[in-house]
């Protein structure tokens, strides 16, 4: 059955406040990255981690000792306009432990990205560190569509810069401007 959106909204507002007079925590998620940039198989794993949990946050790492090709502003207005019309998905930047980051959203949840076996090495290796920081926090593994598990933001930096088409590899909405910064960057 079809239920526009608004109706959603409002469906998931009076929910939230039924869950608050229960006094039952929210089930919250952070699905971290770098996001530079944002890549089908990134929109496509948080829409589905969305569905697993009350309220996602999707956290930018900012990293000052990498020199990423977008700015942390722009790397959150991408996000931010992707999912503007999600209320339960926030957009939000932080720097240090993740573990900590995560207690301080009172998260219960780390979304994690598996495309590869080699993905899963290191994500398994991360998963432990947390588990053995913040034995509180869980971290769940999405495999993204078999459409997006080719796809990085390194595949898509390389594609762009070498004057590739990026259709296919990234939300449609942000497609021509992503396209113009990695036509400009040379290595």
């Amino acid at each position: 059955m079809y239920v526009p959106g608004y109706i959603n909204q409002i469906l998931t507002v009076a929910e939230t406040a039924i869950l608050a007079i229960y006094e039952v925590p929210l089930r919250i998620g952070i699905y971290p990255g770098s996001f530079d940039p944002v890549t089908l198989g990134h929109w496509d794993l948080i829409l589905r981690a969305s569905k697993l949990v009350d309220r996602l946050i999707v956290a930018v790492l900012h990293n000052p000792a990498k020199s990423p090709t977008f700015s942390l502003e722009e790397r959150m207005e991408f996000l931010s306009l992707l999912f503007k019309e999600h209320p339960y998905i926030e957009v939000a930047t932080f720097h240090g432990l993740l573990v900590e980051y995560a207690r301080q959203k009172e998260a219960q949840f780390i979304i994690r990205g598996v495309r590869a076996f080699s993905d899963f090495e290191y994500e398994f290796q991360m998963a432990l560190t947390n588990r053995k920081l913040a034995p509180e926090l869980e971290t769940v593994f999405l495999m993204p569509k078999e459409e997006n598990s080719v796809i990085s933001s390194r595949i898509v930096r390389e594609v762009g810069t070498m004057g590739g088409d990026i259709s296919g590899l990234v939300p449609e909405i942000l497609k021509d401007r992503i396209t113009s910064r990695l036509r400009s960057r040379t290595y």
